[in-house]
């Protein structure tokens, strides 16, 4: 292992300067970072777009319920890393297979989330909405989305997690990214450089984690008030 006066060293270096380009073997780790964020945001949003309604319509029939948790509960823990050669072979783009993966392994917290959400909204809410004559539409806008919104963002903060956890899997077997530095760093022998992308990662998980727990409590404190 390097010393700690080497890791601090390397790790200035890196971050004294992290937009330099100088071909795509060798840029800034700043640059790098921001492509994995933009591949996780982009494959986060396909996943959430799916989850969330799917999730309200399973979550407003007990029967679907019933009838679709199966297939969630044996597609929810298969590895993110198997679903890549899946990409890779219908897509034949890495680009396209690093949403794809990110995508369908940040949708089932969100889905499982938001269904228990919906499916679990006070009945007496839904007895007020119906004797004022709400139509559907309307209770399900006013009355059951509003009272599973903690459960939707709790499900879509796990789901953010995951998929940041993912994309540095994924791009050591793809390209680009702050997962692809670690690898090449690796191929390198340089240790120091690995520690600074993990402090790196980790710096970044934590800011976003932390933007989805205000918004959690802020649809948290509007449900109490």
């Amino acid at each position: 292992m390097p010393s700690a006066s080497q890791t601090i060293q390397d790790f200035w270096f890196w971050i004294s300067d992290p937009f330099f380009d100088n071909g795509p073997n060798d840029q800034g780790i700043g640059l790098l970072l921001l492509t994995s964020l933009r591949r996780v945001v982009t494959g986060f949003l396909m996943g959430s777009a799916i989850a969330i309604p799917l999730g309200i319509l399973i979550g407003l029939s007990p029967v679907v319920s019933k009838a679709v948790d199966p297939f969630i509960q044996i597609l929810r823990p298969v590895s993110p890393l198997a679903w890549l050669p899946l990409g890779l072979a219908l897509m034949r783009d890495s680009e396209k297979t690093a949403l794809f993966v990110i995508a369908i392994t940040s949708i089932w917290p969100t889905l499982i989330n938001t269904k228990f959400g919906v499916s679990n909204v006070d009945p007496a809410y839904l007895n007020v909405a119906k004797t004022l004559g709400a139509s559907r539409w309307r209770t399900i806008t006013k009355v059951i989305l509003p009272a599973a919104a903690p459960s939707i963002v709790a499900g879509l903060r796990i789901s953010l997690g995951i998929a940041w956890l993912v994309i540095v899997a994924a791009e050591i077997l793809l390209s680009g990214g702050i997962g692809y530095f670690v690898w090449n760093e690796w191929n390198n022998l340089k240790i120091t450089s690995i520690i600074t992308a993990i402090l790196v990662v980790g710096l970044v998980g934590l800011i976003m984690d932390f933007l989805f727990s205000l918004l959690q409590s802020w649809v948290s404190f509007g449900q109490r008030s």
